[in-house]
């Protein structure tokens, strides 16, 4: 089990490095990873199945506790990303396929990565998870409505068949690991640290899997959708701070909601672009997968070097896989 734990540990800490390799090497080699794009649903929902393992009930408990700054999050995530993503694929002028894809990358919940950036970047942990878990129950009503209403006019969009798609990469998974831990709580704590490296596993295999269906996409306009891709990212942080700092919320939970804004579950991405509006959608969420994972530890580092107050900050010796209760 150590040893598990220690490959789970690096696995967690250089994802961005494997992402990137594995992406490389699907472009190049396309051929061995097609086979897995036949199950790209089936690995984002063991990837659901993962966070419902980790998931304890004070995650949710802190949404009725306090919910005022969790709501505010949520809803500037929500907003926020799919309106930036809205118009820049207007001010570059993206392909149908494209833009539909950019909008659905803003309009998917915040990412369980998020969670550790937080952490890292001396921001509420609480706050960080309990939006990560809000934003997640509300996708399979919030995406498609959001899609229906900015991406409609580049693809046709069926809302109910996203409903469903959604909950049942999202929520069922989630409810059947939230069973497994009630069931089994001592087996779970045992193995929480060998989670991560499943999550990291089946992520890479998704993004080879899109990565090696879209090598003449890439070649074609890879250098302009990164370029959204980044400015999407960049403007949902600088934004999430700035609607944090404006309803007046303290250092430490600007930081949670920036990185909660601005870091999407690029996996559901993926896997709902490619079921529902084509291979060459899902591009923006499979460069997103790994841009994401750039910024997120360069801002988690710069946020590091600079202290919040003590009261506010999340104390160093707290694990990120712990649960603080006091927002």
């Amino acid at each position: 089990m150590k040893e598990l734990e220690l490959i789970s540990n690096i696995a967690g800490r250089y994802f961005a490095i494997w992402v990137i390799g594995v992406a490389v090497i699907a472009y190049f080699v396309p051929d061995p990873f097609l086979f897995f794009n036949s199950y790209i649903t089936i690995f984002l929902g063991i990837v659901m199945f993962g966070m419902g393992l980790t998931l304890k009930p004070v995650d949710f408990k802190l949404v009725v506790s306090k919910p005022l700054p969790v709501i505010i999050g949520v809803l500037a995530q929500y907003l926020i990303m799919p309106l930036i993503a809205f118009t820049i694929a207007f001010a570059l002028n993206l392909s149908n396929e494209l833009a539909a894809g950019l909008v659905l990358l803003g309009a998917v919940p915040g990412g369980t990565a998020s969670n550790v950036m937080v952490y890292l970047a001396k921001g509420n942990l609480a706050l960080s998870v309990a939006m990560t878990s809000l934003s997640t129950l509300l996708a399979p009503v919030a995406t498609p409505l959001i899609l229906l209403m900015l991406a409609g006019q580049w693809l046709p969009v069926d809302p109910v068949s996203m409903f469903v798609s959604i909950v049942q990469v999202i929520i069922i998974p989630i409810a059947l690991g939230l069973m497994i831990r009630k069931l089994f709580p001592r087996a779970i704590n045992k193995s929480s640290s060998v989670i991560p490296l499943i999550s990291v596993i089946t992520i890479i295999i998704i993004v080879s899997a899109v990565v090696s269906a879209n090598v003449e996409s890439i070649a074609a306009s890879g250098l302009l959708i990164f370029s959204a891709v980044m400015l999407h990212n960049l403007l949902g942080l600088v934004l999430g701070y700035s609607a944090a700092g404006i309803m007046r919320l303290d250092e430490s939970k600007r930081r949670a909601v920036s990185i909660e804004v601005g870091m999407q579950n690029s996996g559901l991405g993926v896997a709902l672009a490619a079921a529902h509006f084509g291979p060459l959608a899902a591009l923006p969420n499979v460069i997103a997968a790994v841009w994401h994972n750039i910024s997120g530890p360069i801002l988690a580092t710069f946020w590091s070097k600079r202290p919040v107050n003590t009261e506010e900050a999340v104390p160093l010796n707290t694990s990120p896989k712990s649960r603080v209760e006091d927002f």
